[in-house]
């Protein structure tokens, strides 16, 4: 079988102290099956819902072990490891890879496992019903957040990455694998702020929203058991800090829509999200 695209993250740098301290923690839900009208209300409102045990326990292990199925070398799915790794990574069995891996895509047409949560029907029940109409994913990836140096990813916005037609209905669905804690860099959210529309990123530490630029004092972290996960808007402002615990912090993320995506132009893009070459804070 032909393998994915192996690549080393070259971005990352230290980032100002603060950036993700916020003075509010999120109250989940229990249950998918607790996600009644008010709850889809809240959704909206805030732009965000967390549930804290959506999937079971043997779900749970049988996702980390497609992951390390998937970390093997020649993976089907597209890799990109931490870039403190590079010179160790031919001596890592494929358990030990996933404590250097930063992140998998393109993996549901290659583990069944993993799939599977995708295709979740109570997952998919509470999608199709903030979207209004029949989910489609398109969009798969494992954030993998490693012991000791899994590194930040900046506040942003996650239709900034995906240059489709403006107004493009857009759910996020982020499922821990471990337990997600505010030390070892759970989400953090900017409650509401998908309300606020599109705001303008710019290539730093990654493509991100300028630092100055992110209210702060509207944080939520989302801590979450493993089997847990939030659903959000892909207009909602988040982002999580580096892990420089001894624990794991491994997710699942997929993004749904209701039709067919459709790319929109560079210029469109830029007129949205107002990046362009050169562009600083």
């Amino acid at each position: 079988m032909r393998g994915g695209r192996a690549t080393f993250d070259r971005d990352g740098a230290a980032y100002p102290s603060g950036l993700y301290d916020t003075a509010q923690v999120a109250e989940p839900v229990e249950h998918l099956e607790d996600v009644g009208e008010a709850e889809l209300e809240r959704c909206r409102r805030d732009g965000f819902l967390p549930v804290s045990r959506a999937l079971s326990p043997e779900t749970v292990r049988d996702a980390v072990a497609g992951l390390e199925d998937l970390a093997r070398p020649n993976s089907p799915a597209d890799v990109q490891y931490e870039a403190w790794a590079e010179t160790l990574l031919d001596t890592l069995t494929p358990g030990q890879r996933l404590d250097v891996t930063r992140k998998f895509m393109s993996f549901t047409a290659h583990e069944s496992r993993l799939t599977a949560i995708a295709n979740d029907p109570g997952i998919l029940d509470v999608v199709a019903r903030v979207l209004g109409g029949a989910p489609r994913m398109f969009q798969d990836m494992a954030l993998l957040k490693p012991p000791g140096g899994g590194r930040e990813k900046p506040w942003h916005q996650d239709n900034a990455f995906f240059h489709l037609v403006p107004g493009t209905p857009i759910v996020g669905v982020w499922v821990a694998l471990d337990a997600a804690t505010e030390d070892n860099g759970c989400m953090r959210v900017i409650r509401g702020s998908h309300r606020d529309g599109p705001v303008r990123h710019v290539h730093l530490r990654d493509l991100q929203i300028c630092d100055g630029n992110v209210p702060i004092d509207r944080g939520v972290a989302v801590p979450l058991p493993p089997g847990g996960l939030m659903f959000f808007d892909g207009l909602l402002q988040h982002g999580t800090p580096s892990n420089d615990t001894t624990t794991r912090r491994r997710a699942l993320q997929f993004h749904y829509t209701v039709d067919e995506v459709t790319s929109t132009s560079a210029e469109e893009y830029a007129a949205v999200f107002g990046m362009a070459d050169g562009d600083e804070c």
